[in-house]
C-alpha cells in the first residue's frame, strides 16, 4: 500500500515512480476520491456504492469514466476495498489507508498550532549515494520532503526541527547508499556566498500561496455564516479547501516564525481553513447521505463528517464491521 497522497502532487520532481497523473491544476480524480471518501467514512469505515462515489465526483467535475478509472487504480493500489453485492459494488478505505490517512489527518489539523519556540538549532541530512543508484536518491529527496526538510545544497537538507521518532524511522529504513544526520547552529560568514539554512526555501513563494489561498477561501465565509451554501456546493467547498490546505504542512513545515517576514499569514491561513472546513460540515454531511441512499435500500448514518479537532485528535477511533 502506497500513501494516499503522494510526493507527486506537490512536488512533481521528486517522485521515484509516478503513481498518479503529472501535477495539474485542479485535483486529479485520485485524490479527489481519496479526500472526499476520507472525509466522511473515516471513523466508520462504512462502505459506499461505487454508484454514489462516481455521482459525488461527477458534482466536482469528474466525469464517469474518469471516476470509475480513479477508484480502480485506488482499488489496485491497496486504498480502498471492495465488496460486491450481485451486479452492484462498494468501497471502503482498507486498514492501512485508514491508518495513514488518520495520521496525516491529524498533521494537517495540528498544523501552525505549535506556540513552542525555537531553539536555534538545524537538523541536518548529508547523504551520498552511487552514480547507478539514482532512483533511491531521488526516494529518498522525496522521502525528506515529506518529513519537512529542504536541500540547503544538493546533498545537504535542512530541518528547523529536531529529529523525531518517525523521522529517525524513515531515515533508517534507507538501505543503500550513505546518509549522516547532525544537529548544528548557523554561523553567520561575512561573505557574498553565504547562505542561510532558510534560504532552501523560497519563502516569497510560500507568501504568495498563503496569500492566494486566503483570498480564494475567506471571500467564502460571508455564504457559510448566512447559510448561503449547502448541497453538492458544500462538499465541493470543503473537499477543495482540504485538498488546497494540505499542501501546506510540506511547504512551510512550521519554519521558526522569528525567521519568517513580518505578519507572516501561516495563523490566518489555518483560521481561514478552519472556518470553512468546520462550518461545511453538518451541510456536506447531509447532502453526502442523501446521494448514498440514492444508491441504497437503507439510510447511511454512518457517514459522518468529521472536524478538524476530530482530526487534531489524531483521527485513529474508527471501528470496523
Amino acid at each position: 500500500m502506497v500513501s494516499p497522497y503522494d510526493i507527486e502532487d506537490v512536488f512533481p520532481d521528486e517522485a521515484e515512480t509516478v503513481r498518479l497523473p503529472r501535477h495539474q491544476t485542479g485535483s486529479t480524480a485520485q485524490s479527489l476520491a481519496v479526500t472526499l471518501v476520507a472525509d466522511y467514512t473515516m471513523r466508520t469505515q462504512a462502505w459506499l456504492p461505487s454508484a454514489s462515489i462516481v455521482a459525488l465526483l461527477g458534482e466536482a467535475g469528474i466525469g464517469s469514466g474518469a471516476a470509475r478509472t480513479a477508484i480502480s487504480r485506488l482499488s489496485r493500489r491497496g486504498i480502498l476495498e471492495s465488496s460486491r453485492d450481485g451486479r452492484y459494488s462498494s468501497y471502503r478505505l482498507t486498514p492501512a489507508a485508514v491508518g495513514n490517512l488518520a495520521a496525516g489527518g491529524a498533521w494537517i489539523a495540528r498544523f501552525a498550532t505549535r506556540a513552542d519556540p525555537w531553539d536555534g538549532f538545524w537538523t541536518l541530512v548529508s547523504f551520498s549515494f552511487p552514480q547507478e543508484e539514482r532512483s533511491q536518491r531521488r526516494a529518498l529527496r522525496g522521502q525528506l520532503r515529506w518529513l519537512g526538510y529542504a536541500p540547503l545544497y544538493d546533498a545537504l537538507w535542512v530541518s528547523p526541527d529536531a529529529p523525531n521518532p518517525t523521522v529517525k524511522d524513515q531515515l533508517t529504513a534507507t538501505t543503500s547508499g550513505t546518509m549522516t544526520m547532525f544537529r548544528a547552529r548557523h554561523v553567520e560568514l561575512a561573505t557574498q556566498t553565504n547562505r542561510n539554512p532558510i534560504d532552501a526555501w523560497d519563502i516569497a513563494a510560500i507568501a504568495r500561496r498563503y496569500s492566494s489561498f486566503i483570498r480564494r477561501w475567506k471571500s467564502v465565509l460571508p455564504r457559510i455564516r448566512s447559510g448561503r451554501i449547502s448541497g453538492a456546493a458544500a462538499v465541493h467547498a470543503r473537499t477543495g479547501i482540504m485538498d488546497a490546505y494540505r499542501h501546506f504542512p510540506i511547504i512551510d513545515p512550521q519554519l521558526p516564525i522569528e525567521l519568517m517576514p513580518a505578519h507572516w499569514p501561516r495563523a490566518d491561513a489555518r483560521e481561514v481553513f478552519v472556518s470553512v472546513y468546520d462550518g461545511l460540515a453538518e451541510q456536506a454531511q447531509e447532502h453526502v447521505r442523501a446521494v448514498v441512499t440514492q444508491f441504497s435500500d437503507s439510510p447511511y448514518p454512518e457517514i459522518r463528517a468529521h472536524t478538524t479537532a476530530e482530526m487534531a485528535s489524531d483521527g485513529r477511533t474508527v471501528k470496523r464491521s
